[in-house]
């Protein structure tokens, strides 16, 4: 065994009296030359586990057991000087974290911080530094690597700084690759680029592979064996095969079932708490969603050759233009759901910006009740900003630090005057937390008191506080867990069912696009390639881009 950890346990101080056991005994090993995927919900423990392995856990509030053990190759790791430890994490083990724009250093460019890593560890002079990482780099597939090699993070996509990371983290040949949810936001073609990447990489170098991660179908496809993790403990560990065919644990079987599945779709998803406590046992076997637009579906909002360019400045004078969004046309009905799907770049969520005015249209118009939208002035306009809403990708960000719940859901109604008075707003915004699953002492809370779904959650909230027809969802739930993120999807469901909502939900999950969604666009290049009913177009996809992004979908655990 390569990696083997016992009785590990982790807590950390909260403040001078109390403190939170993250770890409780866990156990488990990786042998050599094999994939092992460590699974669970945030807040499981997973990544603690391997923040400790790294020796990256915080000495001023983590507590580590003195009776655990971390042993890598047969060498205790627990109390090994910090030299020792240093010298043997970064080479013989290494470690890809979950976001490479918080990883690497902006001020630097890719090729001195791989090179770094090479001078420390390998003591390679900067030519040889510089050769073997221009090889690094062509290895995991960057493109043109004489030319990336000198450019700076900010510069290179999403999926090119996560290869960078995978240089950095190969750059020494380690025995032991830790990858901390090295796919969680990538678009799907780009998260099967990746997976094949550290597969290849893997198979060639040897190495073994600790693979945490939150979504099962990616397991199942990359891992020989799987470790289910919650509350800081081990629920099952086995041959994923076994794991994910075979669970024995309910937690195993409750994550399981929450992920929407690709050839089923129940009128509301399994949450955690419906399997663990037997309310649901198969959500295949629930009744099923009808989905797709009808003849006589009402058009709430018609968009024809929406266009949106951005200009680069070139030299003194000159300028550049890139169309972002060329020539869009859809129609969106009431009380139904538009999915829109491509990679990073597509212009996906310059459509939705610009049908809020947040970026201001080039070209096309946006009829919403007869009236264009993109045309209007912006005192007419604010008559509308109620009508049309946006739920935010990151909820980290798109709520105010400063304001409590309660601040954050009177606002907009106080500046649209929804409501009497405020105790009649006070009134509706604790009506709105209790409608979207929050408890009532949310309201005096802070957002860093909150989870992310929770926040998602507040978000969704202060959008109805509008009382809105159109909610534009920006890849708002392709953060979260599968059991948080079921929960999300059906409130947006039970919401839509109620209110009659129309939604233009905004995403690069194919899974959770083809269960929301009545009809799907497909964009690639600031173009529309195909749009069909959403059965119609996963059954039967026409071009050769749908194909692509359909084909990538990880389809381990589907049925």
């Amino acid at each position: 065994m390569l990696l083997e950890v016992r009785g590990l346990r982790v807590a950390f101080r909260t403040d001078k009296k109390h403190t939170f056991e993250a770890l409780k005994g866990i156990s488990f090993g990786v042998p050599e030359n094999a994939t092992v995927a460590l699974v669970g919900e945030s807040g499981s423990g997973k990544s603690v586990g391997s923040l400790a392995v790294m020796g990256l856990l915080p000495p001023e509030t983590a507590i580590v057991d003195p009776a655990s053990s971390i042993r890598f190759a047969g060498r205790e790791l627990l109390g090994l000087p910090m030299a020792e430890r240093r010298a043997l994490c970064g080479k013989d083990i290494a470690m890809i974290f979950q976001e490479p724009m918080s990883s690497l250093n902006p001020v630097f460019t890719v090729g001195f911080q791989i090179g770094e890593v090479l001078g420390r560890h390998m003591g390679m002079d900067r030519r040889r530094a510089r050769a073997r990482t221009l090889a690094l780099l062509e290895e995991v597939g960057i493109p043109d690597p004489a030319v990336k090699i000198d450019a700076y993070p900010g510069q290179l996509s999403g999926g090119q700084q996560q290869r960078v990371m995978i240089a950095m983290a190969i750059a020494c040949e380690p025995k032991l690759l830790i990858a901390d949810e090295p796919t969680t936001a990538l678009d799907v073609t780009i998260q099967k680029q990746i997976m094949e990447l550290i597969a290849r990489l893997q198979k060639k170098r040897r190495m073994a592979v600790l693979f945490i991660t939150h979504d099962l179908g990616l397991v199942a496809e990359i891992a020989d064996r799987v470790i289910v993790m919650r509350h800081g403990e081990v629920r099952e560990e086995g041959a994923a095969a076994r794991v994910l065919g075979d669970p024995q644990d309910a937690y195993t079987r409750a994550l399981l079932a929450c992920r929407p599945r690709l050839d089923k779709r129940p009128l509301r998803l399994p949450v955690i708490e419906d399997v663990l406590q037997a309310r649901v046992v198969d959500g295949a076997a629930m009744p099923q969603r009808v989905r797709g637009y009808a003849p006589g579906d009402e058009e709430v909002l018609v968009v024809r050759n929406l266009a949106k360019s951005f200009y680069v400045r070139e030299g003194l004078f000159g300028k550049r233009e890139f169309r972002a969004v060329k020539d869009v046309s859809f129609t969106l009905a009431r009380g139904k759901t538009l999915g829109v799907v491509g990679e990073s770049g597509s212009g996906k969520t310059t459509v939705g910006l610009t049908l809020l005015r947040l970026h201001r249209a080039t070209g096309g118009s946006a009829l919403f009740d007869g009236r264009d939208l993109l045309g209007m002035d912006e005192r007419a306009f604010r008559a509308y900003k109620r009508r049309i809403q946006i739920v935010f990708q990151n909820p980290y960000a798109s709520l105010n630090p400063r304001f409590t719940v309660g601040q954050i859901l009177l606002e907009p109604m106080r500046i649209h005057r929804i409501g009497n008075n405020d105790a009649g707003r006070i009134a509706e915004a604790r009506r709105l937390l209790d409608r979207v699953g929050l408890p009532p002492q949310a309201f005096e809370r802070y957002p860093h008191e909150f989870s992310g779904g929770q926040r998602q959650r507040i978000a969704i909230a202060r959008c109805l506080t509008m009382r809105p027809e159109i909610l534009v969802c920006d890849e708002s739930v392709s953060a979260l867990d599968v059991s948080v993120q079921a929960q999300v999807l059906n409130l947006l469901q039970d919401l839509q069912d109620e209110y009659k909502m129309s939604y233009i939900f905004i995403s690069h999950d194919l899974s959770v696009v083809k269960y929301i969604s009545d009809r799907v666009m497909v964009m690639q290049h600031g173009s529309v390639v195909e749009m069909a009913d959403a059965d119609e177009l996963y059954r039967n996809p026409q071009h050769p881009y749908t194909k692509t992004l359909l084909a990538a979908i990880p389809r381990g655990v589907q049925a």
